[in-house]
């Protein structure tokens, strides 16, 4: 197609042509065009379908705030959906498609929606699908589904990848425009750290989209000058492409900047980088958003905003017509008239809604004062306009400009309030801004060139003050102060066609008088019966308008009627941003154990624990499922030695000589009695007196002790450690640090363990039942003299011990242990042994450890101390938590053996009813148990420890199975412990 739209000037390079595709069809645009121009330069004015009645619809804006152009991007898995045409930098072999209509751009199916429009007004949802009840999930969901939404996804995986990183700086300048680019120069000049961000690819805001001069050049050559000086600078970080999209707590911003967006190839990097900013000071150089006025069919294709067509003009050297005529009530809509008519292109008239002489004087333009248009005809691109005095001006184009309302959004994201003011009938910021937040330019309502650059220095010049820095002298470059003198003016009533407010959404004039005479009278209400403000631009163009019909309904004026405030994000960022890498097998990130790659080699099953990839049994030939792995691991442990990596305990490295008091404080039984040499199990309480964590501690010196924790508790148990020292007991001598990934740690259990051990042992060192007993611990050195520690503990209930060595020796010392014990038929075994074993032995672990169980409950009330203060230790004594009939840990076995319990079986007496009012207690664990033959238990059952040997019911609704049960003790292997002590 040739691009007929195309006029003399702009900032697009006229000598790199560069061929895409919009809906099928090859068109040519120049580099430096965005999508939506290159569309308009080809002519192309039909470019969507509005959201409710599917209405044509045409570009209306220059920027982000577009509600109209919203298309399809690439193709396959690469497609994206609900892009802003204004945004899209033009590439060569870009695709883009149209989106929201059944069948052609041209002639959309889905288009009868617009001729049923009187029965589907504001609130027509709430009033409709009430009745009859039995349709809405047969009839009115699947319609209103297959009907809902805009672009469509792909449905396949996401091929691009997304990366998230952090930024730091004294001063972050938001908005690349003139005040922004003065704030940023003077904060520079001076020495600060500067990040300016700006979400346009071509720095310097409206300075690319006017006439006006700075310092004696065109404003565009004035802010590439700037920007080159900052280019230079290592002070200054240059964001381009980079939208600041929230203001969060402490100066910390969100901003997504696109990396490849604009590429054919990303040649391997993110798309897209989501950074989080921590800034001491910033300046909001957002700018301004241009209003519309509602008049009768004020959406056809070819009716744009003034500012944007004045952009079109000067930045792209493209026009949206040959006729191009220009409403304004406003003297800034007569500078587009100015600018179109610079540039050749004829301009019959400017409607002004003042009854006023006209701004400027230009030859061949017809002034029309006091009139407004009240009705437009052309259905896919416009033809012409009538006014309210009934005169039809044929045109292709309608320049519309109802004044600006400065940028306020970012202010308001810590529930700041924006104020009026009359004189720009907008809302500015109010005084409750973000901490450390100054605003400057046109988002704070200065609206013309030299007040804007004026201010920015001024801003920028004061943070610095607050920063210490001090504000090197700068001249503010000479521009002039335009005309900008307004008039309240926001829709125009004598019209009897429909007025359009919200365009995207399809939200009318009368819909919102509709809402006010129903009663939903608030700005919050307004917004959801009408759904205006809820599109993709949330109300950057209709807000403003919508607040000023509902004030005039209400014969309020419009501070009276109030705004919603704005959140978070200020435009729309894609999810894969928001989840960076952390997708697919990356969605949690995961850790392995130093003998992985060990495991793997030896037919490992993994199964993730907390952050961790963790051996779950190891297949061997012949076996036909999990449950033969499992059982041939644990049998073969008890029957001999059994290797099992639990590197993934986290270990807490505790010194200082207040180390043992400090532990006693933060568990609940006594410390710091144990003797250098010995490890002791202890048991840590929530302040509220619950268990939310065990492990062993070990005395390595005397004011050395090593702490283990369980492996999904890590984390937690060393943040609480550190509450403590830092802020409870900050005056004892107490040092913590974390050493979870400095050993790697290996459980080696069974009636073989010391023989295996002695193999791997030098032999200096003694490991007798005599010179290490159970509990005992020590520093020791394995294979010739590699430093390792060795303790003797049981979670197995076998004769056991634990030894671990420096991290980066681990997959040999697998190799090495299981090379040792290849004589005793050694075992290597996973978790779902290792849990099989701890339930034949009683042991408590998460299951029973989770969150709402006490010591008493666990059968460990005595562990809590009460000589001494400890975290919980004084509410663990609440009546409620030692009431006689108090749920007890207790074993469970089926009186029939061939019986498989269940999980989460709720215990009841023998003749009870299946309710809660008669619930005795729940099955916690159980494991089908190789060396009893049959299925074992553990739960927690009302005073169970009286009731040995009783038979109670084990019910399952969820399951639809009760068994009878037999409550035994919890200790169904060596309950003397007579193995582990051997």
């Amino acid at each position: 197609m040739s691009q007929a739209g195309r006029i003399d000037g702009g900032l697009i390079d006229r000598n790199q042509q560069i061929k895409f595709r919009f809906n099928g069809k090859w068109m040519r645009g120049f580099a430096g065009d965005t999508l939506a121009s290159a569309l308009l330069a080809n002519g192309q004015v039909l470019m969507g379908r509005s959201f409710k009645y599917h209405r044509p619809r045409g570009v209306f804006t220059a920027g982000s705030e577009e509600p109209n152009a919203l298309v399809q991007l690439r193709n396959g898995a690469y497609q994206e959906p609900n892009t802003r045409a204004t945004m899209v930098e033009l590439f060569d072999g870009l695709n883009a498609t149209s989106q929201n209509h059944r069948g052609s751009l041209e002639y959309d199916l889905l288009a009868v929606n617009d001729l049923v429009s009187p029965f589907l007004s504001a609130g027509f949802y709430y009033k409709t699908f009430m009745w009859p009840k039995a349709f809405w999930e047969k009839l009115y969901e699947p319609i209103i589904r297959s009907a809902a939404g805009l672009g469509k996804l792909s449905m396949q995986e996401d091929p691009d990848t997304y990366d998230k990183g952090f930024l730091h700086c004294d001063l972050l300048v938001i908005g690349a425009g003139p005040s922004g680019l003065m704030a940023a120069l003077t904060a520079a000049r001076s020495g600060a750290r500067v990040i300016l961000a700006d979400e346009d690819f071509r720095p310097g805001g409206r300075l690319n989209s006017e006439t006006l001069e700075v310092a004696g050049m065109s404003g565009a050559d004035w802010a590439a000058q700037a920007v080159a000086e900052l280019s230079n600078m290592p002070n200054v970080r240059l964001m381009t492409r980079t939208t600041v999209y929230g203001a969060y707590d402490h100066g910390v911003y969100g901003a997504l900047e696109r990396c490849t967006d604009h590429l054919a190839d990303s040649e391997g990097k993110p798309r897209q980088i989501l950074w989080r900013i921590y800034s001491k000071r910033a300046v909001l150089a957002a700018g301004a958003t241009e209003r519309p006025i509602a008049f009768g069919n004020n959406d056809r294709p070819g009716i744009m905003l003034a500012g944007a067509v004045r952009t079109y003009a000067n930045r792209f050297g493209v026009t949206p017509g040959q006729q191009v005529a220009v409403f304004t009530n406003n003297d800034d809509g007569w500078r587009t008239a100015a600018d179109l008519q610079s540039k050749g292109v004829n301009v019959p008239v400017v409607i002004d809604s003042r009854d006023k002489p006209a701004t400027l004087n230009l030859p061949g333009v017809k002034h029309i004062a006091g009139e407004a248009v009240m009705d437009t005809v052309g259905r896919k691109g416009l033809k012409s306009i009538t006014l309210t005095n009934g005169k039809v001006i044929p045109v292709d184009a309608l320049a519309v400009s109802g004044g600006w309302n400065p940028n306020v959004h970012l202010t308001c994201h810590q529930r700041g309030r924006p104020t009026w003011r009359d004189d720009l009938c907008a809302f500015v910021p109010g005084g409750e801004l973000p901490v450390g937040m100054t605003v400057a330019g046109a988002a704070n309502g200065s609206m013309t060139l030299a007040s804007a650059l004026a201010e920015g220095h001024a801003e920028a010049a004061a943070q610095l003050k607050d920063l210490g820095f001090k504000a090197k002298k700068t001249d503010i470059p000479e521009a002039e102060d335009e005309p900008r003198d307004y008039a309240a003016f926001w829709h125009v009533g004598e019209s009897r066609k429909r007025a359009w407010v919200d365009l995207q959404n399809d939200v009318t004039v009368k819909d919102i008088k509709l809402a006010n005479t129903e009663g939903f009278r608030s700005v919050e209400l307004l917004k959801r019966y009408t759904t205006m403000g809820m599109a993709t631009d949330q109300g950057k163009t209709s807000n403003i308008a919508g607040l000023a019909i509902l004030a005039e309904e209400a014969g309020k004026t419009i501070p009276e009627v109030g705004t919603t405030i704005f959140r978070p994000p200020y435009t729309p960022v894609p999810i894969g941003a928001l989840a960076g890498r952390a997708r697919g097998k990356d969605f949690r990130p995961y850790r392995l154990t130093p003998s992985h790659k060990w495991a793997e080699e030896n037919g490992a099953s993994f199964v993730t624990v907390g952050n961790w990839l963790r051996a779950e049994w190891y297949t061997r030939d012949g076996e036909k499922g999990w449950r033969d792995s499992v059982d041939r691991e644990a049998r073969m442990t008890r029957q001999s030695v059994g290797i099992c990596d639990v590197t993934t305990l986290g270990k807490i490295d505790i010194q200082g000589k207040d180390a043992g008091a400090f532990l006693d404080k933060v568990y609940s039984n006594t410390f710091s009695t144990l003797p250098v040499g010995k490890v002791r199990y202890g048991l840590m309480l929530r302040e509220d007196g619950i268990c939310y964590d065990d492990g062993t501690t070990a005395r390595m010196g005397e004011n050395h002790y090593v702490m283990t924790t369980t492996t999904a508790n890590a984390v937690l148990v060393f943040r609480r450690l550190e509450f403590a020292r830092q802020c409870l007991w900050p005056n004892m001598d107490v040092h913590l640090i974390s050493t979870t990934d400095g050993w790697a740690q290996f459980a080696v259990a069974g009636p073989n363990s010391r023989n295996l051990l002695r193999k791997v042992i030098d032999a200096e060192h003694d490991i007798s039942n005599e010179a290490f007993p159970f509990m005992a611990c020590g520093e020791i050195s394995v294979c010739g003299g590699i430093p390792a520690r060795l303790f003797r503990i049981s979670f197995s209930g076998e004769l056991a011990y634990e030894i671990a060595v420096p991290a980066r020796y681990g997959n040999s010392m697998m190799c090495v242990l299981n090379e040792a014990g290849a004589e005793f038929d050694a075992v290597p075994y996973g978790t779902e042994a290792l849990g099989v074993m701890r339930i034949e032995k009683g042991h408590a672990t998460a299951n029973e450890l989770n969150g709402q169980t006490t010591a008493l409950n666990i059968g460990l009330g005595k562990m809590v101390s009460q000589k001494k203060e400890s975290i919980g230790q004084v509410l663990s004594q609440r009546p409620e938590m030692t009431r006689d009939d108090a749920i007890k840990l207790m074993g469970f076995r089926p009186v029939d053996r061939t019986r498989k319990l269940i999980a989460g079986s709720h215990f009841l007496n023998k003749h009870d009813p299946a309710d809660m009012d008669h619930d005795q207690g729940w099955m916690t664990s159980v494991a089908y148990s190789p060396n009893l033959g049959h299925h074992i238990g553990l739960g927690f059952i009302k005073q169970g420890d009286t009731r040995k040997g009783e038979i109670v019911r084990a019910v399952s609704p969820v399951h639809g199975v009760e068994i009878d049960v037999e409550i035994v003790s919890a200790h169904f292997v060596d309950p003397e412990g007579e193995r582990l002590r051997g």
